[in-house]
């Protein structure tokens, strides 16, 4: 099955995170473009992921720690890790998890409560 990235519909995951949604067998696939200065409130999900830095500056604050991220950067979330975040700048992420996040299925994301 092919696809192009630029032909899936958008939609927000919160203000100011836009984010185009591959599901396949067990896993998800979120390339989020991300407005400077928006804000990820703090959360965690059963789902392992794997944060893949494309375009941008990225403060991702980890269990507590803060990391500043850039392009070719990787961080590897474990599942029930609480993390959050800020885009330093315009933000271009490609995020993986496993397994398939079932609230990106449904496109209702609630980050107010873990």
């Amino acid at each position: 099955m092919k696809l192009s990235v630029q032909q899936i519909e958008p939609f927000d995951i919160v203000p100011g995170y836009h984010a185009r949604i591959v599901h396949a067998a067990s896993m998800t696939l979120a390339y989020v473009e991300i407005e400077a200065n928006a804000s990820l409130p703090e959360h965690s999900h059963i789902n392992e992921q794997v944060v893949n830095m494309l375009e941008g500056s990225f403060e991702l604050t980890l269990a507590g720690e803060k990391l500043r991220l850039g392009p070719g950067d990787v961080v590897i979330i474990s599942p029930h890790v609480p993390h959050s975040g800020i885009a330093k700048t315009r933000c271009r992420i490609l995020d993986v998890f496993h397994p398939i996040r079932e609230d990106f299925v449904n496109k209702k994301v609630n980050y107010g409560s873990r």
